[in-house]
């Protein structure tokens, strides 16, 4: 017997491996305390740190005082809202929150593969990835972070307004989810989604600014970061220990931070890569023509893989973002970023040898700890390159013709002639299909003999304009058209020089 797309039976096997695999991390993170998973360090902070932070939240205020507190006001939302919950201590509540978040991701990634042309191997990586770091996602709130932006993508094709709303809300918890919104489709729907996250971005901070004291305080403790061990270029640092350099770890920041010469140098040299990483997405958004099903969904990985591995931090937990992207993607079967999510999941896997299985190797700056960061950033790196040239390929525009490849097809358009004024015009075919892939094509001039002739069209602004299909120099379809007398007398006197020669 066939299921259908959206048979109930197809999501069991997705649904009892997210129950055995959460049981397998609550059981993980009821046994923390063991000291090859971090000596309870993982756990601890929840019920010291986020529970001490409710309590400032609690009376009104953002931790002003605290140099631990780097988020944005949003995430002051989510460490008060286990308080909500009745009858649980609030490590228990925090913990069933962020299952529940995970349950709603899992649930979105279902439901958008077991749609029509779509695919459930976002579901099963989701699923079957984020156990990959222990028990770590349940005592992080990048769960909820992640939520945000997986229901945001997921929403964006059906509803801009949601997808908006929602990824500025993200934005707000932690800042990376704004970048969701960097590939909605040209159009309607790129205004619609930038400009009710605009509306809904505002509307919040004024909320929080009502509500709350120092709102923004945040921004004052990012700046003073310094160069985590754990980053692409605390890898650097770490290493150089071995030649020489004469840098320490210190504890800064809520992270183990390297200090020492060249440290400063280091970490502009981040900050200069973020600005890079920033202007290549700007000039991919400004030249990409053509839209796929999986573009949204492809760049938003992309965007954040650039940002991650230009960071002058990379916690472990960064992870979760990467894989609920990677998931996202893998619900399309157009996605080009396949090999982009295997390399995210071996990353992942390397993670949690560093934290919290190894970490004091990480630490002390041991050549296994060294060699093992060197390989997950170099996971990381070799992802984020491969994940924004594949995104770039994917946007280029078919240049075929027909009978040059499978990616060609022969069409008829009309166009208004009439309303041309004199010169050479490009013809660039606007295209959708029916998956709802659209974009720009170019059209191919081809010398065959039944390619349409000169064509004369009265016309009340230049008479009766000449016209006729040309090829540019790079082979592309044009139209030439003549404006005036003058300039339907050179067009004959050329055509009789090429009779006559």
């Amino acid at each position: 017997m066939n299921c259908r797309p959206h048979d109930p039976v197809t999501r069991v096997p997705v649904t009892a491996a997210w129950l055995a695999t959460r049981a397998l991390m609550l059981w993980l993170l009821a046994h923390n305390s063991a000291p090859l998973l971090g000596g309870g360090s993982v756990a601890r902070e929840v019920w010291r740190l986020y529970a001490h932070w409710y309590g400032v939240l609690a009376q009104g205020s953002f931790p002003a005082h605290d140099t631990l507190w780097q988020y944005p006001p949003g995430a002051g939302v989510v460490l008060l809202a286990p308080g909500l919950v009745p009858r649980l201590t609030y490590f228990q509540a925090f913990v069933a929150l962020t299952l529940a978040a995970d349950a709603l991701i899992t649930a979105a990634l279902v439901r958008a593969g077991t749609r029509p042309g779509r695919s459930l191997l976002g579901a099963a990586v989701w699923t079957g990835g984020l156990p990959l770091l222990l028990h770590l996602p349940l005592a992080r709130y990048d769960v909820q972070v992640t939520a945000f932006a997986v229901i945001s993508l997921l929403m964006s094709a059906r509803s801009p307004r949601a997808g908006g709303v929602l990824g500025a809300l993200g934005a707000l918890v932690k800042v990376w989810p704004g970048l969701v919104l960097l590939g909605t489709p040209r159009g309607r729907a790129t205004r619609t989604a930038w400009a009710w996250a605009t509306a809904a971005g505002a509307v919040s901070l004024v909320l929080f600014a009502v509500s709350f004291r120092d709102p923004l305080v945040f921004l004052r403790q990012q700046g003073g970061r310094g160069v985590q061990i754990e980053s692409l270029g605390g890898t650097v640092l770490n290493l150089a220990r071995h030649a020489g350099w004469p840098g320490r770890t210190r504890y800064r920041y809520g992270a183990i931070e390297l200090v020492g010469p060249y440290v400063h140098a280091v970490a502009t040299a981040s900050l200069a890569l973020t600005a890079a990483a920033f202007a290549l997405l700007v000039l991919w958004r400004v030249r990409v023509r053509q839209w796929n099903a999986a573009t949204p969904y492809d760049a938003a990985l992309s965007a954040v893989l650039l940002f991650t591995v230009t960071s002058r931090v990379i916690s472990p937990q960064y992870l979760i973002w990467l894989l609920g992207l990677a998931s996202v993607c893998l619900t399309s079967r157009h996605t080009s970023q396949r090999p982009v999510a295997v390399l995210v999941l071996a990353a992942t896997a390397l993670s949690t040898v560093a934290y919290p299985l190894l970490y004091s190797q990480v630490t002390t700056g041991t050549w296994t700890g060294c060699l093992l960061m060197l390989a997950r950033n170099g996971l990381l790196a070799g992802a984020a390159v491969l994940s924004f040239v594949r995104l770039c390929r994917a946007a280029r525009p078919s240049t075929g013709h027909p009978g040059a490849g499978a990616d060609a097809w022969p069409a008829e358009a009309s166009v208004g002639l009439a309303a041309l004024r004199a010169g050479t015009r490009g013809l660039r075919p606007a295209v959708s299909f029916s998956d709802g892939a659209h974009g720009d094509v170019t059209a191919r001039a081809l010398a065959c003999a039944d390619r349409p002739r000169r064509h004369v069209v009265p016309g009340a602004r230049h008479g009766v304009p000449p016209s006729e299909p040309s090829a540019t120099r790079s082979g592309a379809l044009a139209l030439r058209a003549a404006a005036g007398l003058r300039a339907v007398l050179e067009i004959t006197r050329g055509g009789l020089r090429r009779l006559l020669h």
